[in-house]
C-alpha cells in the first residue's frame, strides 16, 4: 500500500469551530499512526467571505493544538500551492480535459458533467457498516473497515458556474488527485457529496481515494449539530480562557473515539499510537464542556512542576498577583501545593492570591457556613493561637498543635481547619491546610490570625 495521505481543507470564512478542530485531527492522527503524510489546503474561492483574519484564526489554532502539517501554507510542498485561489489555470485545464473526453459539456453557461453508465455508485466507508452489492456499478472501493452505499443522482450536474467559477465537488477531487490524496476522512455531513466526488473520479480515470465519514458533534443540551453560536464551539473560547492546548486536543480525541484501554487523559504519543479510524464511533458524539473542564484539570495535575510553573506564572503576573521577579523557586514551592486541586489556569490569579498579598477576597458564604456548622469560627482560632503560637514550622509540629488543642478542648483536630483556613486565606476550601500554613509561613500566618481574632 502507498503511503497515507490526508488533507484537512478548511475556508477562511469564520472562526474555527471546534467540529473542524476534531476533522484536523482526527486527519493528523490518522497521518502520525501510519507514519503518513498531513497535508493542510485552504479552500478559499468565496471570495466575498475570505478573510486573512480569519486564515490567521486557523493556522494559529492549528499550531496552537499541536497540529502540524507536512505540506501546506508557511512550508509549502511538492503539490502547491495549497490556496485553491492560487489554483485556477489548474481547474481550467482540467476541466478542458473532460471537455476533451465528451465528459463535461457547456449548455447555459455554465459546464455540466456528463454522467455515464450505471446510475449507482457503491462505495466503501469506514465508519459505515453494511455494504449493499449493486451488480451494475461500475467500481467498488477496497474496505478497509465497514462500508456504505450513496447512490449518485440520476442527473448530470454542474463543475464550473455560468460566472466562469469551478463548483466545490470539482476543485475537491481535482486537488485530491493532484495532491495524491490517498484517505478522505471529514465530517458525517459530507457523505450526500461522496456520490458527485466519485462521478468526478470516474470521469477523471483515477482510482478515488478510500473515505471515512465521522460523526457529527452535538450540542450539549437538545436535538442538533454544535454551531458556531453554541457556547464551548470556538477553539478560540479555549485559548483565551487559558486552557492547556494538550487538554483541548485530547477531548477533541475522545468525541467520537475512545482508546482501546479506556483511558481518557494520556499524552498525545500514547493516542497516536493507539488510534484507529476503525475505532471511531458510528454514533454522533455528544459535547460536554464539563468533561472538557474534567480533562484540563487532570491535564494540568500531571504536569510535572516546572512545566506547571511555566504555564502559571504568565497570568499571575499579568493579573498582578506576583511580581515579574518572584523567583521560580517560590513559585514552584507555592503551586506544589495547590496543584492538586486547581481545575483551571484560568482561576490560578484569585486561587493564590492570598499566598501573595493580605488584600485577598473573603467568601462570605464560606464564612457562613462555618457559623452553621457550629460554634464561632474566631473564637477557634482564638483556643488554637496559643499553641500554633509555639509550634514548629513544619507540617508534624503544626499537626501535632492541632491535636493537642482538640484534645484540650474536647475536639477534633480537624474541626479547627475550616476556621483557620478561612482566617488566613478567605477561602472554604482548597490545598492541604498543612502544607498551606507551611508555605504561607510563620509570621504571615500568625499576624492573619491575630488579625481575624481580634
Amino acid at each position: 500500500m502507498s503511503q497515507v495521505r490526508v488533507r484537512f481543507a478548511p475556508s477562511p470564512t469564520g472562526f474555527f469551530h471546534i467540529g473542524s478542530a476534531r476533522t484536523a485531527l482526527f486527519n493528523w492522527l490518522y497521518a502520525r499512526h501510519t507514519g503518513g503524510k498531513f497535508i493542510l489546503r485552504i479552500e478559499d474561492t468565496d471570495k466575498e467571505r475570505n478573510s486573512e483574519a480569519f486564515l490567521k484564526i486557523i493556522l494559529d489554532s492549528m499550531h496552537w493544538l499541536g497540529m502540524d502539517w507536512d505540506e501546506g501554507p508557511e512550508i509549502g510542498g511538492d503539490f502547491g500551492p495549497y490556496f485553491q485561489s492560487q489554483r485556477t489555470e489548474l481547474y481550467r485545464a482540467k476541466l478542458k480535459e473532460l471537455a476533451d473526453k465528451g465528459r463535461a459539456y457547456e449548455k447555459d453557461g455554465a459546464w455540466w458533467l456528463r454522467l455515464e453508465g450505471a446510475r449507482s455508485t457503491v462505495f466503501d466507508d469506514h465508519l459505515k457498516k453494511e455494504i449493499e452489492k449493486v451488480e451494475a456499478a461500475p467500481m467498488v472501493l477496497e474496505d478497509l473497515v465497514r462500508g456504505r452505499v450513496e447512490r449518485a443522482e440520476d442527473r448530470d450536474f454542474v463543475l464550473f458556474r455560468s460566472n466562469g467559477e469551478p463548483v466545490f465537488h470539482f476543485v475537491n477531487v481535482v486537488d485530491d488527485i493532484e495532491m495524491k490524496i490517498t484517505h478522505v476522512i471529514r465530517g458525517e455531513d459530507h457523505l450526500s457529496n461522496t456520490s458527485k466526488h466519485l462521478e468526478i473520479f470516474k470521469a477523471f480515470g483515477v482510482t478515488p481515494p478510500l473515505y471515512a465519514h465521522i460523526p457529527l458533534i452535538l450540542k450539549t443540551d437538545g436535538p442538533g449539530k454544535m454551531s458556531k453560536r453554541d457556547r464551548g464551539a470556538l477553539i478560540e473560547e479555549y485559548q483565551q480562557r487559558r486552557y492547556l492546548p494538550a487538554a483541548v486536543r485530547n477531548y477533541l480525541c475522545l468525541l467520537g473515539w475512545t482508546p482501546a484501554d479506556g483511558k481518557e487523559v494520556m499524552p498525545i504519543e500514547e493516542i497516536v499510537r493507539q488510534f484507529e479510524i476503525s475505532a471511531v464511533h458510528q454514533s454522533n458524539a455528544r459535547f460536554d464542556e464539563r468533561k472538557m473542564s474534567h480533562v484540563n484539570a487532570q491535564t494540568l495535575r500531571l504536569l510535572p512542576p516546572a512545566e506547571f510553573a511555566a504555564v502559571a506564572r504568565p497570568i499571575l503576573t499579568e493579573t498582578g498577583v506576583v511580581h515579574a521577579d518572584i523567583s521560580d523557586a517560590r513559585l514552584t514551592e507555592v503551586l506544589g501545593i495547590v496543584q492538586e486541586k486547581v481545575v483551571s489556569v484560568e482561576h490560578l490569579p484569585e486561587f493564590l492570591a492570598f499566598f501573595f498579598t493580605d488584600k485577598f477576597n473573603q467568601d462570605e458564604n464560606a464564612l457562613a457556613n462555618l457559623s452553621k456548622k457550629g460554634g464561632d469560627p474566631v473564637a477557634r482560632v482564638r483556643e488554637l493561637l496559643p499553641t500554633l503560637t509555639a509550634a514548629a514550622w513544619e507540617e508534624t509540629a503544626l499537626e501535632a498543635a492541632f491535636t493537642a488543642v482538640g484534645v484540650t478542648h474536647g475536639r477534633k483536630p480537624t474541626d479547627y481547619f475550616a476556621p483557620i483556613r478561612y482566617a488566613i486565606s478567605g477561602q472554604g476550601g482548597g490545598a492541604h491546610l498543612l502544607g498551606v500554613l507551611r508555605v504561607l509561613g510563620r509570621d504571615t500566618t500568625l499576624a492573619r490570625l491575630q488579625a481575624f481574632a481580634a
